[in-house]
C-alpha cells in the first residue's frame, strides 16, 4: 500500500500561540513549566490534525519553540563555551539564539554574551542558528533527549510517529568553526559525532520507533565526490548500528542529482525527494535506489498556498508506482510544512470576501489531506476519490481561466522595456563626486536601515483603524506624530541620514502589496520566520501594477521635518518576490519584472519630491539564488536586471542605498557589482569578518555600510565592541567608502535599547572622525 506521509508540520499553532507563549515567558509572565505544558497541548493538536488527514506516518521532533537546528545542536551537546556556565533551560537556549544581557546584582556577576550568527536556510525567509564546532568539540546526548521525548509523547496519545532528526553530514556542513578553532575541517568532527547518533538511535528503538527520517538537506547542493563518499560509509555505520529502524533520507528545495549515488547500497530503507522543485529527477532517482528502498515523493508544494493540480500529481505518482509497486512509494509534500501557514479555517474574511480566490488554496491541514487523495487513489483507485478529484479540478481550472490575473497593460509594457533602462546614466566614481558634491556628509556618515520600534501602541493603532474603530484621519494623525518623534530622536542622536521610522508600516513587503494591483492578503497566512517572529507573505495572483505614489506623503512630511536628508524607503522587486506567496503558473522572472516596473515608478516620484537619497532594500536576493550553481547565472540575471529597472531612472546626484542581509556574498560578488547601488549596507556583526574579505578579495569600489550591531538580539553592545567592529572594517573598506549602521531594521526592538545602541553607535562614528582627522 502506498503511504500518506508527511516531513514536518508547522510549529507555531493556528494563531500563533507559540510565538505568544515564548514571548510571554521572556517578559516573565509564564514558567519554564508553563511554556513546557503549552507546547506539549500544541503538538498533540498537530498530530491529531494530521491524524485527522489521514496521514500514516507522521513526523515528530519537528517542533521548536526557536529553531530546530539549535535544538539539534543543544540535543548534541553543541554549546558554545561562552554559554556553558549558564543553566540547561530554555533561558540558556534562547540566549544562544538572542544572546542575553543582565546588569550586575548583589548575588550575581553582569551578563553580556552574543547571540550565535544566525543564516537563511537554504533559498527560505526561514532563518537557522548556526552551530559552532571547536577543535577539541565533544559530543553528547542531553539528559532529556528531546527526540525521544516527543516521540514518547505522541505514543502516549495512541499515535505512532516518525521521529525527524537533522543527519550527521548537514549537521557539520552547515555549521562553523568557532573563533577559537580557525582551520577545523567540520568533516574531521564526524567519527566524533556518530557514535552519538548511533545512541540516539538505539534510544528510538528500544521507545518503539521504526521509521525514521534523517534531513540531509546538503544533498541538494554541490558537494565534492568526498563528502559523497562519507555520505556512503556513514550511512552505512548507521543502519548496521540500529538493524531495527528504517531510515528515510530527506532532500528537498531542490534535485538531488548525482549526489543519489550512495543510496542504492548504503543500507536506509528509502529516500524523499522534491518533485514540486524538480519533478525531472524522478526518472534518474528510480534507477539509482536498490530493488527494495522506497521512494518518497513529494508531491505537494510544501513552500506555497496554492492547491496542487492533484490529477497532474497523480500522474506522477503513478509512474513511481508503476516502476516500483506501491509497497515502496510514499506520498509526501515537497518539504516539511514549516514554510506554510497552519490552516484555512481561520481565513474568514478571505473566504467571505474573495471565494473565488479563496477557494485556489491550499495551507498546511488542507495540504495533508491533498497527500491522502492521491495515496488514496492510488491504493484504491482514482473513483474512491472522485468527488475530491473532480472539485479539484474545478478549482484549478477556474483559476486558469480567471479574468483577475491578468492585465493587458501591464503586459504590454514589459514587452517595451529597453536596454538603456537598465543602466545608470554615468558610473558609480562620478555619481560619486556630483553626490558629494551636491549633499556632502561628514566622514563615516551614520544612518540606519530603515525601521524603528513597532511599538504597542504603534500596533494598536494599525489594528483600530484596520477593524473601522478609528477613521483615516485620526489614524493619520497618529501616524504623523510617530514620524515626529522618530525624526527627534534621530536628530538628538546626531545620526546624519534619516528615515521617517515606518510605523504606517505592518511589513517591509505587505505595506507595498497594499497599494500594489496583484496582491491579495490573508488574516493568518503566518509562517516561522526567525525565532519566535512571524512573517505572514502577502500572496501574489494577479500581474502587479501600481495604481498610486505608495510613500511619498510620509517621506515628504519627514523631510520637512528636518534640514538633514531623509531617506526615501522601498521594498526591491526580488524581496517582494521572495517573502510573498507567489503565482506558479507564470515565470518567477516575468513576476518580478512587474514589481520592478512598479518599484521603479516610485522611485521617481521620490526624486521628483526631491528626497536624494533613496534605498531600495534586497535583503532576500542572495537567498533566492538556485542550489545548484548551474543554475546561478539565469536568476542572477533576472534578478539583478530587475533592481536595475527599479533604480536606474535617476539623476546622478540621486544616492540609490540597498541593503542585503546575512549573505554567502562570494557566490554573487559580480552580481552585487553589477546592481550598481551607490550605496550597500549589509548584515555583519556575527560574520567574523568573513563577509568584509570577500568585498575586498573582489574589489568593491562604492561605498559600504557593515552592520555594527546585531539588531536581532535585544543586548546593547558597548562602544568599544562596536568600534573594534569598524577598525576591523577599515582593514577592508576605504575610509572615504564607510557607512556606520546597524545590521538591519530596528522594528522589532525596543526604545530603550535602540537609544542606546545608537547612542553608542554615532559615538564610533565620532571616535573614528576624530581618528582621521
Amino acid at each position: 500500500m502506498v503511504q500518506a506521509t508527511n516531513l514536518g508540520f508547522p510549529r507555531i499553532g493556528g494563531q500563533r500561540e507559540t510565538k505568544k507563549l515564548v514571548e510571554n515567558f521572556w517578559a516573565g509572565k509564564i514558567t519554564e513549566q508553563a511554556l513546557d505544558e503549552a507546547a506539549v497541548k500544541l503538538r498533540a493538536e498537530n498530530w491529531k490534525l494530521q491524524q485527522a488527514q489521514g496521514l500514516s506516518q507522521i513526523p515528530s521532533g519537528d517542533f521548536s519553540f526557536y529553531d530546530h537546528v539549535l535544538d539539534h545542536a543543544v540535543m548534541f551537546n553543541v554549546i558554545p563555551q561562552r554559554f556553558r556556565h549558564l543553566a540547561d533551560g530554555h533561558e540558556r537556549n534562547f540566549a544562544i539564539g538572542r544572546g542575553i544581557q543582565k546588569p550586575a546584582t548583589e548575588t550575581q556577576e553582569k551578563v553580556d554574551i552574543e547571540a550565535q550568527e544566525m543564516k537563511k536556510w537554504f533559498d527560505t525567509n526561514y532563518h537557522y542558528i548556526v552551530p559552532e564546532f571547536e577543535t577539541n568539540q565533544t559530543f553528547h546526548l542531553s539528559a532529556n533527549v528531546k527526540t525521544v521525548q516527543e516521540f514518547n509523547e505522541a505514543k502516549a496519545l495512541g499515535i505512532h510517529t516518525r521521529p525527524v532528526v537533522l543527519g550527521p553530514l548537514s549537521f557539520l556542513l552547515l555549521g562553523k568553526t568557532a573563533k577559537n578553532s580557525t582551520g577545523l575541517d567540520l568533516i574531521s568532527l564526524l567519527p566524533k559525532v556518530l557514535p552519538v547518533y548511533e545512541e540516539l538511535f538505539t534510544q528510538l528503538a528500544a521507545a518503539g520507533a521504526d521509521w525514521v527520517q534523517i534531513d540531509e538537506p546538503i544533498l541538494s547542493l554541490d558537494i565534492s565526490d568526498a563528502v559523497v563518499a562519507h555520505f556512503h560509509a556513514t550511512y552505512t555505520r548507521l543502519t548496521a548500528a540500529a538493524p531495527k529502524l528504517k531510515f528515510l533520507i530527506a532532500t528537498y528545495f531542490g534535485r538531488i542529482g548525482n549526489n543519489v549515488s550512495f543510496i542504492k547500497d548504503s543500507g536506509v530503507a528509502g529516500l524523499h525527494i522534491d518533485l514540486v522543485r524538480a519533478p525531472e529527477q524522478l526518472e534518474h532517482v528510480i534507477a539509482n535506489i536498490s530493488q527494495t528502498q522506497v521512494l518518497s515523493l513529494g508531491l505537494i508544494d510544501g513552500r506555497n498556498i496554492w492547491k496542487t493540480n492533484l490529477a497532474a500529481a497523480l500522474k506522477l505518482a503513478e509512474t513511481a508506482v508503476a516502476a516500483l509497486g506501491s509497497q515502496r512509494v510514499f506520498i509526501a509534500p515537497s518539504c516539511s510544512l514549516l514554510h506554510a501557514p497552519v490552516t484555512l479555517r481561520f481565513e474568514k474574511r478571505l473566504a467571505s470576501k474573495n471565494p473565488e480566490l479563496f477557494d485556489w488554496l491550499a495551507y498546511s491541514e488542507e495540504k495533508c489531506k491533498e497527500v491522502h487523495i492521491i495515496a488514496h487513489a492510488l491504493n484504491h483507485g482514482a473513483d474512491s476519490v472522485k468527488a475530491d478529484l473532480a472539485d479539484n479540478a474545478r478549482s484549478i481550472e477556474a483559476r486558469r481561466v480567471s479574468p483577475h490575473t491578468t492585465n493587458a497593460a501591464v503586459r504590454q509594457r514589459l514587452e517595451a522595456i529597453k536596454p538603456d533602462q537598465l543602466r545608470r546614466r554615468n558610473v558609480f566614481p562620478t555619481r560619486q563626486i556630483e553626490q558629494h558634491k551636491a549633499n556632502p556628509l561628514p566622514a563615516f556618515p551614520t544612518t540606519t536601515i530603515g525601521s524603528f520600534p513597532q511599538t504597542k501602541e504603534i500596533r494598536l493603532a494599525r489594528a483600530k483603524f484596520t477593524k473601522g474603530e478609528i477613521d483615516a484621519a485620526t489614524y493619520h494623525d497618529f501616524i504623523k506624530k510617530e514620524i515626529a518623534f522618530c525624526v527627534k530622536e534621530q536628530e538628538e542622536l546626531k545620526i546624519d541620514v534619516l528615515v521617517h521610522g515606518e510605523a504606517e508600516r505592518n511589513d517591509m513587503v505587505a505595506y507595498f502589496g497594499e497599494r500594489l494591483e496583484g496582491y491579495i492578503f490573508s488574516e493568518n497566512g503566518w509562517i516561522a520566520s526567525y525565532g519566535s517572529r512571524c512573517v505572514r507573505p502577502p500572496i501574489i495572483f494577479g500581474d502587479v501594477h501600481r495604481v498610486n505614489p505608495m510613500t511619498i506623503t510620509e517621506t515628504v512630511y519627514a523631510q520637512s521635518l528636518t534640514k538633514k536628508p531623509m531617506k526615501g524607503m522601498l521594498t526591491g522587486p526580488v524581496t517582494c518576490l521572495q517573502w510573498s506567496f507567489v503565482r506558479d503558473d507564470i515565470p518567477r522572472s516575468v513576476v518580478c519584472t512587474q514589481l520592478a516596473l512598479a518599484i521603479r515608478d516610485e522611485v521617481s516620484d521620490l526624486e521628483k519630491a526631491k528626497i536624494v537619497h533613496i534605498q531600495v532594500d534586497e535583503p532576500a536576493i542572495r537567498e533566492g539564488l538556485p542550489l545548484r550553481t548551474v543554475d546561478f547565472d539565469f536568476y542572477l540575471q533576472w534578478a539583478v536586471d530587475a533592481f536595475l529597472l527599479s533604480t536606474t531612472g535617476v539623476n546622478d546626484t540621486t544616492v540609490i542605498h540597498t541593503h542585503m542581509c546575512y549573505s554567502d556574498f562570494q557566490d554573487i560578488f559580480q552580481a552585487i557589482r553589477r546592481m550598481d547601488a551607490d550605496v550597500l549596507t549589509i548584515e555583519n556583526s556575527k560574520s567574523d569578518e568573513r563577509i568584509l574579505g570577500a568585498f575586498s578579495t573582489h574589489g568593491y569600489n562604492a561605498e559600504i555600510g557593515p552592520g555594527v550591531f546585531d539588531i536581532h538580539s535585544p543586548r546593547v553592545p558597548s562602544t568599544h565592541e562596536m568600534k573594534e567592529r569598524a577598525d576591523a572594517m577599515l582593514k577592508y573598506i576605504p575610509s572615504s567608502n564607510l557607512w556606520i549602521n546597524p545590521d538591519c531594521g530596528l522594528k522589532t526592538r525596543g526604545w530603550k535599547e535602540v537609544r542606546e545602541s545608537l547612542t553608542n553607535m554615532v559615538a564610533v562614528a565620532e571616535a573614528l572622525r576624530a581618528a582621521s582627522a
